[in-house]
């Protein structure tokens, strides 16, 4: 079996999910993904290294138009037979709602934005999954010092992994949730460079809340008596047995995090269990998107 990936001595790993390039929810653009240069070009041909991948067209007004009928008929058979049985049927619906980027989610698509130069034109084509064999997987590392993108397959009996792609921390601006699509939020990776990429992970709040602060553990000594009781009562909630960090976050609360082991299996990611606490150890009522 192949060794897993190790951050380096010294070095802290704070979550690792699976993750791929995003893909259009609209109907304009459902199903597809573009890759532009800042003046919306495309450039997946430029790209050195890449294979040859599908090429997208945004679908016409006529089809979306014909695709809207065709999905409200379907959802009135839904919220028909839904009411036949007793039911309202209106959660049977799916509703994006309303787009507030509708340039880069609905009319568009693109899930990298690169000028020549700049670091996201650097991203390994591995995080497309046109591209990929469907037995490979992508992986999004973080640590305290860097985020790490790690290929790997998806195999039992010949697993393998191996560095795609890394950039230090202080490469990367920001970190956002785009909301726009269906189930679990996007992110937007933003570069310093003003390049950016569009990535739909496994959790989005892995990767958020630890690109939005420094990563920088309170010494246990420094904790207060209520937050010391916090973390007690957390290990004791969640079974934890392994080291268990707390960090201050944006509006004066504390974060207490179980830390992944690299040891653990990581085929599907390894992800942590967490808790927001205040000054005194008291629960903070959160909003993932914040944290």
């Amino acid at each position: 079996m192949a060794e897993r990936w190790q951050p380096d001595p010294g070095e802290h790993l704070l979550a690792r999910v699976p993750v791929s390039f995003a893909t259009g929810a609209a109907t304009p653009v459902s199903g597809r993904r573009w890759f532009r240069d800042a003046d919306r070009r495309d450039i997946q041909a430029k790209l050195p290294g890449w294979p040859t991948g599908p090429t997208y067209r945004v679908r016409s007004k006529t089809h979306r138009i014909a695709r809207g009928i065709g999905r409200t008929a379907l959802a009135l058979v839904v919220i028909a037979i839904a009411g036949a049985l007793g039911g309202t049927g209106v959660g049977s619906v799916d509703v994006l709602g309303r787009s507030d980027d509708p340039e880069d989610e609905v009319e568009d698509f693109p899930v990298m934005w690169a000028a020549p130069g700049t670091l996201a034109r650097t991203l390994p084509w591995q995080l497309d999954p046109a591209r990929r064999p469907a037995t490979d997987r992508t992986h999004a590392v973080v640590t305290d010092r860097r985020l790490v993108i790690l290929g790997m397959l998806d195999d039992d009996e010949d697993p393998w992994e191996e560095v795609l792609w890394e950039a230090k921390r202080a490469e990367i601006a920001a970190v956002e949730h785009r909301t726009f699509g269906h189930g679990e939020p996007d992110v937007r990776l933003l570069f310093v460079d003003g390049s950016w990429c569009r990535l739909a992970p496994r959790s989005s709040s892995a990767l958020v809340r630890h690109f939005s602060v420094a990563y920088e553990p309170i010494d246990p000594e420094a904790l207060t008596p209520g937050q010391r009781k916090a973390v007690d009562a957390f290990r004791e909630r969640t079974g934890t047995v392994g080291a268990v960090t707390v960090t201050c976050r944006p509006g004066g609360s504390y974060l207490i995090e179980a830390v992944p082991s690299p040891e653990a299996s990581a085929r599907h990611g390894v992800l942590t269990d967490w808790q927001l606490i205040g000054p005194e150890g008291e629960e903070v009522a959160h909003e993932e998107a914040r944290v």
